[in-house]
């Protein structure tokens, strides 16, 4: 993962500048210690593999910088994947990231796992900003920075109805109990 950071980070350099409203194209290669098993790409390691997409189209559109400067962090609170195709060793792949928009404290992000014009794997993350300082952003501090969500872009309501039902509750986990 860090060796493809470093190499994002260079690379940003001569690439398009983007929007944040954009969507960044970044381009991957399934290396020998992205696979599992079973050959194929790990499904943990799409989650990394998404961190550094997420961070091209950061990076790109000036957005890190200016979150940098206000002491802000991004965390991801929630996500979901679905997987349809294997990626094997050695594919060359695109990873297409893009902010679908707000809704209530979350800002969304869609990522698209691309060879060509087929998907191999599509996720939804959650997302938020903290401070470095402590405490959270608020979505309107947002706002005041990246704009309004074109008008094109809107969190489904499925998307809306996961967060709501994949909030954990301040209950204390009680393990089941087993008999030796």
């Amino acid at each position: 993962m860090y060796l493809r950071l470093i190499l994002l980070r260079l690379r940003a350099r001569t690439r398009a500048r983007l929007s944040v409203w954009d969507t960044s194209r970044t381009p991957l290669r399934v290396s020998l210690t992205d696979l599992d098993l079973l050959r194929h790409v790990n499904n943990g390691t799409y989650l990394t593999m998404m961190d550094i997409g997420r961070m091209d189209l950061l990076v790109r559109s000036g957005f890190w910088a200016r979150v940098q400067q206000l002491g802000w962090y991004p965390v991801v609170a929630g996500q979901t994947i679905t997987y349809r195709r294997s990626l094997k060793l050695g594919q060359r792949f695109d990873l297409y990231t893009r902010i679908l928009g707000y809704h209530e404290r979350w800002v969304y992000v869609e990522q698209t796992f691309c060879r060509g014009e087929t998907v191999y794997a599509h996720a939804i993350v959650r997302t938020r900003f903290l401070r470095s300082a402590g405490g959270t952003v608020d979505t309107e501090e947002i706002r005041a920075i990246a704009g309004e969500a074109p008008d094109d872009r809107e969190v489904p309501a499925w998307v809306r109805e996961w967060t709501a039902g994949s909030r954990v509750h301040d209950v204390p986990f009680r393990p089941a109990r087993r008999d030796a």
